[in-house]
C-alpha cells in the first residue's frame, strides 16, 4: 500500500514538474483507440497525432532557445562575479551602481537561479523528447493498423470476386 502511495506521489510530482507540457499517452490497444470519438478514420487520428507532435516540436524549439540563452548567460554572470571578487581583493574604490557586497549577493543569486533554471529546462527537454517519441510510436502504430486493415479489406474483396 505504501509503495502505491509513494508511486502516485512521484507521478503527481512529475506532472507538476512538467506543468504545461501535456503527457502523450501510449496507445496500447489501437483497435480501442480507433473506436474513440474523433478517430473515425486513420487519417483523422494521424492528423490529430501529428498536430500534437508539431506542438511538442514547437515547445522543444522554444525550450532549446531558452536553454541557449541561459547557457550564454551563466558564463557572463560568472565572469562578472569574478571581476567583482577581483575588485574586492584589490580594495578597488570604483563607482558602482550597487554596494560591492550587494552586487556580489545579487550576482550569486542570479547565478544560482540561472543554474537551477537550466537544470529544470534540461529535465523539461528530456520529458518533451519522451513525449515526442511516444507520439511518433503512436503514429506508427495507427499507420500500421490502417495498413493491416486495408490489406484485410483487399483480401476480402479479392476473395469475394473469385
Amino acid at each position: 500500500m505504501a509503495a502505491t502511495i509513494d508511486n502516485s506521489n512521484a507521478v503527481q510530482a512529475t506532472k507538476k514538474k512538467h506543468l504545461g507540457i501535456p503527457e502523450a499517452v501510449f496507445v496500447e490497444d489501437v483497435d480501442s483507440f480507433m473506436k474513440q470519438p474523433g478517430n473515425e478514420t486513420a487519417d483523422t487520428a494521424l492528423r490529430k497525432l501529428d498536430e500534437q507532435y508539431q506542438k511538442y516540436k514547437y515547445m522543444e524549439l522554444n525550450l532549446s532557445q531558452k536553454k541557449l540563452r541561459l547557457k550564454n548567460q551563466i558564463p557572463q554572470i560568472t565572469q562578472t562575479l569574478e571581476i567583482l571578487r577581483h575588485m574586492q581583493k584589490k580594495k578597488a574604490n570604483v563607482m558602482l551602481e550597487y554596494d560591492i557586497n550587494e552586487a556580489q549577493a545579487l550576482l550569486e543569486k542570479n547565478l544560482s537561479t540561472a543554474s537551477r533554471n537550466l537544470e529544470t529546462l534540461e529535465e523539461d527537454l528530456d520529458y518533451l523528447r519522451d513525449q515526442c517519441t511516444t507520439t511518433e510510436v503512436n503514429m506508427a502504430r495507427v499507420y500500421n493498423w490502417d495498413v493491416k486493415r486495408r490489406s484485410k479489406e483487399n483480401l476480402l474483396k479479392s476473395a469475394t470476386k473469385s
